[in-house]
């Protein structure tokens, strides 16, 4: 796997990497994850690169490493600073399935005249497509809508980690969100990459991210295969 050589440091790349595979299932509660020389041999990077990142996850409670035993996962959920609410993908990793992500295009684009990203960003935002399957069968079509300042991320990235957490990363923290649900049939090439039949009733879901500031730092819209599963949120007392 190829790793930007000429920014962040390698381990807390590979940590977030190793945490969000934690947090989709692909590493299930109470398994263990990889050896280190597997790890060593799949990231083409030095011992004391993947011991550093594994010892950050077991800081943050997602690992416990024992001598001879290997490193077993504890937790596979993240701490919300916003809400007590679970992430929708945590959901669904608790009920043992596995989220896959699959980016498909990310890229500089003009926003036409009238159209919400216009309304938002202005004539040019950053654009990123990506598709979440479900234990292998397409489930979600993302498209996210990002402001020019996000132009410089890493979007090779975006095939190995969480969306918010890059932005983090790239020092913008995300204070609040807004998501607005509705029943519509998806564009025909949504269609498609979700095996759906034409005019299926889809779950759509708009979200809009701002930063501390109150500034609008992300819109996405999504479309949610339900026939396959059903959107749920649980709320912790």
């Amino acid at each position: 796997m190829n790793l930007s050589r000429n920014k962040r440091p390698l381990y807390l790349q590979i940590m977030n990497i190793l945490k969000d595979r934690i947090l989709h299932g692909v590493y299930p509660l109470g398994s263990n994850i990889p050896s280190e020389p597997q790890l060593e041999q799949e990231f083409d990077v030095s011992k004391i690169t993947i011991r550093n990142a594994i010892k950050e996850l077991a800081q943050e409670g997602y690992l416990e490493k024992s001598s001879g035993k290997g490193t077993k996962v504890i937790r596979n959920a993240s701490t919300s600073k916003l809400s007590k609410w679970k992430r929708f993908t945590e959901v669904l990793v608790e009920e043992g399935h596995q989220i896959h992500k699959q980016l498909l295009r990310a890229e500089v684009v003009t926003n036409k005249v009238g159209t919400e990203p216009y309304q938002l960003f202005g004539e040019r935002c950053l654009f990123i497509e990506r598709l979440y399957h479900l234990n292998d069968t397409p489930y979600i079509h993302y498209s996210h809508y990002l402001s020019m300042q996000m132009s410089n991320i890493e979007l090779s990235d975006l095939n190995d980690q969480s969306l918010y957490e890059l932005l983090e990363e790239h020092g913008i923290a995300l204070e609040k969100y807004r998501d607005e649900f509705a029943a519509a049939t998806a564009p025909s090439y949504v269609e498609e990459i979700l095996h759906v039949k034409e005019g299926t009733p889809l779950l759509k879901r708009l979200r809009y991210s701002y930063d501390e500031r109150g500034d609008l730092i992300e819109f996405s819209k999504g479309y949610y295969s339900t026939v396959m599963h059903n959107y749920v949120v649980n709320y912790d007392s």
